[in-house]
């Protein structure tokens, strides 16, 4: 049987640029957001998937760790940040940090994933003796620490470059960034959502450009499922897929579906099932130079993760131990997993797990 006859005359042509492993375009992408056929979009990205990963899915053995959840912005869709002074507000002191940490850690951890709140009311110097008390007390775990954004925000706090704030991070014992603060790279978003004092879609690019030229290998996000159109997510892939073609930095892509205001929000408040599966295809099918496209559990559930492996995913994130972000704002999934766990969620997808460190390293592969 034909692509043709399989998919229809607009889809069957996409389908064959994935098969030659040609380039999608915009119009090919929002194309594909306006298709019903997920089934198609699932199977084209899977067969790109496993021709760059193979039925590997990767995990990490990592820490999510919180300095300060005081913060000057006020994105609509954040309900962790606090003002300074508001009840549940807090700005922890490296020896805070090592309490917390020294409960929680156990033999293999290689990860401690750090994002936090814009705190303007301790100096930049702050920020830097965290991650570099962090690197003595933990030489061996891979510090993943403070977003775009946040470089952006330490910039302005301290009147550095990106390139002086990041080299002077570097210097401290920072190995990587994640990929938060990107939300969705459009100004006009970014007005709606009260991120006019956040990095703009130029800042966030500039500083990964600049991450990226310093050596550092990094993390790219999308916050998808609000007031966004089709043609900005395809843009915003587009704009990430245009700066890995120039510096190769990326090394994992992460769509995260916007979480509602409690944990008790219905049905019509969450991205659905469907927008979450075709929207980790259409990334992968997008993302042509992006290694893995990460299926985040902590967003979409363990069960919707297991099928996001067949449809173009091939990164299940890590342990975590206890993430607070996306639960402050309704989150209904696990707040982290053990290796065992995660494991048999790979597992039981038909996948084939494999524990790695930040840079996607192989540990071990449990066959």
């Amino acid at each position: 049987m034909s692509i043709t006859t399989n998919y229809g005359q607009r889809m069957a042509e996409i389908a064959e640029k994935v098969e030659h492993g040609e380039r999608l375009s915009l119009e090919e992408g929002v194309y594909l957001y306006e298709s019903d056929d997920l089934l198609a979009i699932g199977q084209m990205a899977n067969k790109v998937n496993l021709r760059k990963n193979g039925k590997k899915v990767y995990f990490v053995d990592n820490m999510s760790l919180y300095f300060t959840n005081v913060c000057e912005e006020h994105c609509a869709f954040c309900h962790f940040r606090r003002d300074e002074g508001q009840e549940g507000a807090y700005t922890l002191t490296p020896e805070q940090m090592f309490e917390y940490i020294d409960q929680h850690i156990h033999p293999g951890l290689r990860e401690f994933h750090i994002t936090g709140g814009h705190n303007p009311n301790v100096p930049f110097q702050y920020y830097v003796d965290s991650i570099r008390a962090l690197k003595e007390r933990y030489p061996n775990v891979t510090i993943k620490a403070h977003t775009a954004a946040e470089i952006e925000f330490f910039s302005r706090l301290s009147g550095l470059s990106y390139k002086e704030v990041l080299q002077t991070l570097i210097d401290a014992g920072l190995d990587t960034m994640p990929g938060g603060g990107a939300e969705i790279l459009s100004e006009r978003y970014r007005k709606k959502m009260h991120l006019v004092d956040k990095a703009s879609t130029e800042q966030w690019l500039e500083v990964h450009r600049t991450a990226h030229q310093l050596g550092m290998k990094t993390h790219a996000t999308m916050l998808f499922g609000s007031i966004e159109t089709y043609e900005e997510r395809i843009r915003h892939l587009i704009y990430l897929r245009e700066l890995q073609d120039e510096t190769g930095g990326f090394m994992v892509f992460i769509p995260n579906a916007v979480q509602p205001a409690s944990v008790s929000a219905g049905l019509k408040k969450r991205v659905s099932a469907y927008d979450n599966l075709k929207t980790i295809a259409i990334s992968r099918l997008m993302l042509d130079n992006i290694q893995h496209v990460k299926a985040y559990f902590i967003n979409l559930g363990t069960q919707l993760t297991q099928l996001a492996f067949t449809f173009g995913a091939s990164d299940a994130h890590g342990t975590i131990i206890q993430e607070r972000i996306s639960h402050s704002a309704g989150a209904l999934s696990p707040e982290g997993m053990t290796r065992d766990e995660l494991v048999w969620l790979i597992k039981g997808a038909g996948r084939i797990p494999v524990e790695r460190d930040t840079f996607y390293n192989e540990i071990k592969v449990y066959n």
